[in-house]
């Protein structure tokens, strides 16, 4: 009983951070996940977290563990946006694309959130889950969930790092970079749905008998539709890459906050 009344404040803040974390990253925090689920998952994780780091931590449950708690949960919230914002990525560039193309009117419910998204957004962001289970992602991300606990230990400084505008920083810089990768995703239909409207206006000048509105949104969903199929088979690689860039940005996070583990 005297090993649960000790164990029991870190179980929680462990508790705390995982579960933090499964609110908001991308796959664990679906609609279509039961709460169940996320909540067994987050218990057990926490419970091997506890078994393998948390028995060697020790914390007086005083009136300062109600911050060390918000802390925590902070922690888990960041981690989990962080990747969240690599995976809006390709929902941005749908949006883009549905923009140009003129899919932009056809908006779907995304049964993952819930709200309205993209018809290329969406059916993008299904193809990234498909590829980040293919390679085994959720994996990686609970392993680096679970590793966060030599980068940034119960004992960390986020709050001082908040206060010297270190985290605000990166997560600032993160948000235009994705918005930068999203732009570059969309770059080849956007670009050539621009020449289109270039041709068109051309069109209209050279022969005006021609209507312009009749004949160009069938010829921008033609267009945009064969250029969709010829960009396909890149999309593997470009996934595995945008992953690549999601993991770094952990990697930063976890260097912000804390620093890297101490070595042996």
């Amino acid at each position: 009983m005297n090993v649960i009344v000790q164990g029991f404040p870190i179980f929680l803040l462990i508790f705390c951070r995982i579960t933090a974390f499964f609110v908001v990253a991308p796959l664990f925090s679906s609609r279509g996940v039961p709460n169940t689920f996320k909540i067994g998952l987050g218990f057990f994780i926490s419970f091997i977290v506890f078994l393998t780091y948390g028995m060697k931590q020790s914390i007086v449950p005083d009136a300062e563990y109600i911050l060390v708690l918000l802390r925590e949960i902070l922690v888990g919230l960041l981690m989990g946006y962080a990747v969240y914002l690599f995976f809006t990525v390709v929902q941005t560039a749908g949006a883009f694309m549905d923009l140009q193309v003129g899919f932009a009117m056809v908006n779907i419910v995304d049964p993952h959130t819930g709200t309205s998204a993209p018809l290329l957004g969406n059916f993008k962001y299904m193809l990234l889950i498909v590829v980040f289970l293919m390679m085994n992602g959720h994996h990686f991300l609970l392993t680096g969930l679970m590793d966060s606990y030599q980068w940034m230990p119960l004992s960390n400084d986020l709050f001082s790092r908040l206060m010297n505008g270190s985290v605000t920083d990166f997560l600032t810089r993160m948000v235009a970079n994705t918005f930068l990768l999203a732009i570059q995703i969309a770059a080849p239909l956007v670009v050539a749905m621009f020449l289109t409207d270039v041709g068109l206006g051309f069109l209209t000048k050279t022969a005006p008998q021609f209507n312009v509105f009749v004949i160009g949104i069938p010829l921008k969903l033609i267009i945009g539709m064969i250029l969709l199929i010829l960009l396909m088979p890149s999309l593997a690689g470009i996934f595995e890459r945008l992953f690549s860039i999601m993991f770094d940005a952990l990697e930063q996070l976890f260097g912000i906050v804390q620093g890297p583990p101490p070595e042996g």
